[in-house]
């Protein structure tokens, strides 16, 4: 089902977002506030209460969508393919660009900028950054708690819900899939510095781009630079694609014990 080319899947993240807002929002009451009224000082009680709570919601997915995998319609496929980028550009070798690739791209660098104007600018992101900052100077400011998390929830909810729609777009759903994430998107953030907005998009880069680098296939490269003597006959890659997870675990174990703040210096989480 498409519109103009457009997913219809697209359509759906506003119903999507209600949703995911109101199980967050749910799951705060439940858990969540429950720690926070306590105010619990060790940091692996909270570590150790998401963890569930992302197991059950694992779990309640699996129950909705199946334990199978799936794949969602994306409208055109592609904006260009391989065979019309060599038409149009006369090259021997070609790429091709998706049209999820090219809502993900678009949809990410809108979203950022939006996500650094409302911290940066409004009332509202300027509290809720007070608020992470320094907890008790920010109440003694009048910043109310009760609100600040719960915008933090709702923003969350929009952006989980629109980046997990636009990567099921592209590559569907498995069970286990979005798991697999978590350990890439815990050492963005950790790399780059918690608390730290530019800090997790230097992060995700890095961690993106070591996965790429050190899995990759160098073997068509190769070729074109050297002889035909000369040229490999495997694939040439630095490590297995089977360990590109690990990539991020090292990155994150040699970030923490160089530089624990992350790359651009944020909080440095410690249990008292």
């Amino acid at each position: 089902w498409t519109i103009t080319g457009i997913p219809t899947a697209l359509l759906v993240i506003p119903i999507a977002i209600i949703g995911t807002s109101i199980y967050m929002l749910t799951m705060d009451r439940l858990v969540y506030r429950h720690y926070r009224r306590i105010k619990v000082k060790q940091n692996i009680v909270g570590i150790t209460a998401s963890i569930g709570v992302m197991f059950i919601t694992g779990g309640i997915v699996r129950f909705i969508l199946g334990a199978s995998p799936q794949r969602f319609e994306d409208g055109e496929r592609f904006i260009f393919s391989v065979r019309e980028f060599k038409a149009f550009t006369g090259l021997e070798q070609g790429i091709a660009l998706k049209t999820s690739q090219f809502l993900t791209i678009t949809i990410a660098i809108l979203l950022v900028a939006f996500l650094f104007y409302f911290l940066q600018k409004t009332k509202t992101g300027k509290a809720m950054r007070a608020y992470s900052d320094n907890t008790e100077l920010a109440l003694l400011s009048g910043i109310d708690p009760d609100k600040v998390v719960q915008i933090t929830w709702l923003l969350v909810a929009a952006l989980t819900t629109i980046a997990g729609a636009l990567y099921g777009l592209d590559k569907g759903f498995a069970p286990q899939q979005y798991h697999l994430l978590l350990l890439p998107i815990f050492a963005s953030v950790i790399v780059g510095g918690i608390g730290s907005p530019l800090g997790a998009i230097a992060g995700a880069f890095l961690v993106s781009f070591s996965e790429v680098l050190l899995t990759y296939a160098y073997k068509k490269f190769l070729i074109y630079l050297l002889p035909l003597s000369m040229h490999p006959n495997s694939l040439v890659q630095l490590i297995g694609t089977e360990y590109k997870y690990a990539i991020s675990f090292v990155i994150l174990v040699t970030v923490l014990l160089i530089r624990p703040t992350g790359l651009l210096k944020g909080k440095v989480i410690v249990g008292d």
